[in-house]
């Protein structure tokens, strides 16, 4: 279960993997007589604010299913499957991808939301151009015209 402070802390992951069978998920703050301040920041965005209203006004649980419908989680796999899944997807991360580009990719995402349109697309052309200097750029290029694979 993901209650409360365990439901913001998927509310900020990139990627989140539940348990279809027994995961469960819930903002029970306002049956406390608390809120979820911070974290409805990052709610409203991953699901809009409809949903967001729903779930921190009524404090009701939802389960893997409805929560991957919703895009809390973004994926729902068999409880059994989840640790094999999980570090597939680590492992994939870790070794497919460059930490730099994952990272500055990240950072758009921050970045992008508060700006408007041209400002955002000027962004990106910056950003753009300060990859192609990178040396995790440069790695990656050869490797690809050399249909090599990646050791990150």
């Amino acid at each position: 279960a993901a209650i409360a402070g365990g439901c913001g802390l998927v509310t900020v992951c990139d990627l989140a993997i539940a348990a279809k069978e027994s995961a469960k998920f819930g903002y029970s703050e306002v049956r406390i007589g608390f809120l979820p301040a911070i974290v409805l920041l990052f709610l409203i965005k991953r699901i809009g604010e409809g949903r967001a209203r729903q779930l921190v006004l009524t404090g009701e649980m939802i389960d893997a299913k409805e929560a991957e419908r919703i895009g809390l989680v973004t994926e729902c796999v068999p409880d059994a499957a989840l640790d094999e899944r999980v570090s597939k997807l680590a492992e994939n991360l870790a070794e497919g991808n460059s930490p730099q580009s994952m990272a500055l990719t990240k950072e758009m995402f921050s970045k992008l939301d508060g700006l408007n349109f041209v400002d955002a697309l000027e962004y990106a052309a910056n950003m753009n151009a300060l990859t192609r200097m990178s040396e995790d750029f440069k790695k990656g290029l050869q490797a690809f015209l050399k249909k090599e694979r990646i050791s990150w």
